[in-house]
């Protein structure tokens, strides 16, 4: 479908085709947002009616929903480039920006205006699962090496085993959940009601909400490598970078909606902890779950610049945990955190400007 709408706007002037990129984009972001939560409440409708408790539902099907903003584009990106030979750097940015802008925008917002006391369970188990999937990630990455005949390799890539590896993660990661679930009911948040809803109603909705999460998938990748190439052209900068620098700022943080906005309802019910969870749990789900499932279905390559995207990712992760360490996150590292992003941003922009 990207390839249909690429050429629907070719030959249209240059003004058009900018305007529909970015209407393309504001569309793929609504319906991923949108429809997201159709498939999630469908689906949880369909499970309780299968008996399954809400709690098996918060911890799978919800968990697991906040992340298919970024496998619709992923796995979009993934598909559009399979026998092009192009970069997936819409898929590998898309991770990876998400990542950094649940860490540093989303927490870091959170936490200025509602300070987070941090369980203990979370610095004992769930942080450091978080940072060994970001470091399996990361070595995943740079698997090939970072070197070739003493020069950074110009390509690094995620292939179909290291996809099929980090499948197998989630898969382990959900078992862990469950496993947890029972034997520390305690520990775990309330994860809300399910909507009950006649069984006709839930699946239609189940299929409308995967239609349209899928919809959205397609529009935000054509907007965004439309507005990337454009881009480059028109200011004789590199397209991969342009491409990248997309992926890592507008789809990232387009697709981290669900997580700003799971997180800004939880601090105005005062419950504020929430966001703590949602960014670690959709971190470890976004790092397995969308790469895995992306790069199984074509490997996702993209250019050396990536080495210093998924550094600060992990640099991220590493201080969130350090923050996290004193039992509570204050306001003081929200500006701490909100400050790195603006930095990285910063940094993104030089790059592509200087193409470097």
């Amino acid at each position: 479908m990207t390839e249909l709408l690429q050429k629907f706007v070719e030959g249209w002037p240059l003004p058009l085709q900018l305007a529909a990129y970015v209407v393309g984009m504001a569309i793929g972001v609504f319906c991923l947002v949108k429809f997201c939560d159709i498939f999630v409440d469908a689906s949880s409708a369909i499970a309780k009616k299968l008996k399954i408790s809400p709690l098996i539902i918060g911890l799978t099907i919800v968990a697991m929903g906040t992340s298919l903003p970024e496998l619709a584009v992923s796995a979009s990106d993934s598909i559009a480039n399979i026998g092009s030979g192009g970069h997936a750097n819409v898929a590998i940015g898309n991770v990876v920006g998400s990542n950094i802008c649940n860490l540093l925008l989303v927490l870091g917002v959170s936490v200025v205006f509602t300070p987070i006391a941090v369980k203990k369970n979370v610095t004992k188990r769930e942080f450091p699962i978080l940072l060994g999937v970001t470091l399996l990630t990361v070595l995943f990455v740079c698997a090939f090496g970072l070197f070739e005949n003493g020069q950074l390799s110009a390509e690094f890539a995620i292939t179909r085993w290291e996809g099929a590896i980090l499948a197998v993660g989630i898969v382990a990661y959900v078992c862990y959940l469950l496993y947890n679930a029972k034997h520390n009911p305690e520990e775990l948040d309330d994860v809300g009601e399910v909507n009950d809803m006649a069984w006709w109603k839930a699946i239609l909705l189940v299929v409308v909400g995967a239609a349209g999460i899928i919809l959205g998938g397609q529009f935000v990748v054509f907007g965004a490598k439309g507005l990337a190439l454009e881009g480059a052209i028109a200011l004789h900068l590199d397209a991969d970078l342009a491409e990248s620098l997309v992926g890592l700022t507008i789809v990232a943080v387009g697709t981290s909606l669900p997580e700003l906005v799971t997180s800004a309802v939880a601090a105005k019910k005062g419950e504020n902890e929430i966001a703590l969870g949602n960014v670690i749990g959709s971190n470890i789900f976004n790092s397995l779950f969308v790469l895995g499932i992306s790069s199984v279905i074509n490997p996702l390559t993209t250019g050396n610049q990536i080495i210093v995207d998924i550094v600060v990712m992990l640099v991220a992760t590493v201080l969130t945990f350090v923050f996290a360490l004193s039992g509570k996150l204050n306001r003081k590292h929200g500006v701490v955190l909100l400050s790195c992003y603006g930095a990285y941003l910063l940094y993104l922009v030089f790059r592509t400007v200087l193409g470097a």
